[in-house]
């Protein structure tokens, strides 16, 4: 693929502040992503698209994000879909080449995972599914948070089919936007990643055809190829993100301490002061193993690499590993910039409140352990 234009980045670094100001969409950024090709990246070139790999769209989203977190984080949940139905494909299962096909055709794929109290998250459903005999799925619940609120034209999601006669089943399928019974509530508004409008979907008997319906799975894990593919692409491409805002942090720092002046050193930049040179060179040793990581589990994605069940454990543990660090990497940037990075105008600001929402990012940090723990030790007993 062709990587993302400096010029581009840099009119989307621009208008990132006023966009996180106001708590407002970045729509001149997506028209500007959409004409690049950016999301069609990961369709093949066969079905119309740009025929990227997972580690080249990642190594774009770093680069996205340092330009302007909210919206790479935004886009990301579209791009997760290519990247979930791209990993299908690329594996002999067309189950998901409608994403493909749709994105090539300019649909905006949001992602309807999240629910409130689902802590199971893939597993389970607070989101009720009822299937009618000719296939459809009617979807009654609440999705939130919801990226993309303004513009996604299909939602990705699931919901619990108590009724199928083979025992409960989380039914996975795609809903457009103007489906009767789906409304996107405007209630996004937060401390950060404000522009990536991730407003709540209420749900109430919106259908979804039969031929839109991918999956029907007992609840609980399981190694289908689908729930591989959106844990893993999910968490790899989010680390991606996390990953860029640390990469701007270390800049900025270096900035700060270039620019400042310390009356104890005479006069001269904060960047001769070793106190000064040790938190830069902190933030840039934590940032600087980010990418490999990243870049890394993403590559064995794309040359699928065997890790068997290790794979859930590698991928929640790049998600919490990336997003901890990288707000590590911000806690020095800020401390760096001293009193000015606390400015509602700083930049450093925006990032300190756009990396601290990794946190609740899945998957956390707990659960990332007890996933890490299985793979480790096995399940534990009784």
């Amino acid at each position: 693929m062709t990587p993302l234009p400096d010029d581009l980045l840099r009119r989307v670094h621009e208008r990132a502040p006023a966009h996180d100001r106001d708590g407002s969409f970045p729509h001149e950024d997506l028209a500007e992503l959409r004409a690049a090709g950016y999301l069609a990246a990961l369709v093949p070139t066969a079905m119309g698209g740009g025929g990227a790999t997972i580690e080249q769209v990642a190594r774009e989203q770093m680069r996205l994000s340092s330009a302007a977190p909210a919206t790479a984080l935004a886009v990301n949940m579209h791009l997760v879909w290519t990247a979930v139905a791209r990993t299908l494909h690329d594996r002999g299962d067309a189950s998901l080449d409608l994403v493909l096909r749709g994105a090539a055709d300019g649909e905006l794929f949001a992602f309807g995972v999240s629910e409130p109290g689902n802590d199971l998250v893939l597993f389970g459903s607070t989101v009720r599914a009822e299937t009618a005999d000719d296939g459809s799925v009617a979807y009654t619940g609440l999705k939130t948070p919801v990226s993309l609120g303004p513009v996604w034209t299909r939602l990705g999601t699931f919901g619990l089919d108590e009724a199928d006669p083979a025992g409960p089943r989380i039914v996975w399928a795609f809903l457009d936007r103007a489906t009767p019974g789906v409304e996107v509530v405007e209630d996004w508004d937060v401390l950060g990643q404000r522009a990536t409008r991730s407003d709540s979907v209420r749900l109430d008997g919106a259908v979804a055809p039969a031929e839109r319906v991918v999956r029907r799975l007992p609840p609980g894990p399981n190694a289908d190829p689908l729930v591989f593919g959106v844990f893993v692409c999910f968490e790899v491409l989010l680390a991606a993100v996390y990953a860029g805002i640390a990469h701007r942090a270390v800049e900025l720092a270096a900035e700060a301490a270039r620019r400042r002046t310390s009356l104890r050193l005479g006069g001269a930049a904060r960047s001769d002061d070793p106190l000064v040179r040790r938190r830069v060179a902190s933030a840039a040793l934590l940032d600087d193993g980010l990418d490999a990581q990243v870049l890394g589990l993403a590559r064995d994605l794309d040359e699928r690499v065997d890790h068997g069940p290790r794979w859930f454990a590698k991928a929640s543990g790049l998600k919490v590993r990336v997003t901890e660090t990288a707000r590590a990497v911000v806690d020095e940037a800020v401390q760096v910039a001293g009193g000015s990075g606390y400015a509602s105008t700083s930049e450093l600001s925006r990032l300190y409140r756009d990396v601290l929402a990794g946190a609740f990012n899945p998957s956390s940090h707990d659960s990332a352990l007890t996933t890490i723990a299985t793979a480790v030790l096995g399940p534990p007993a009784g």
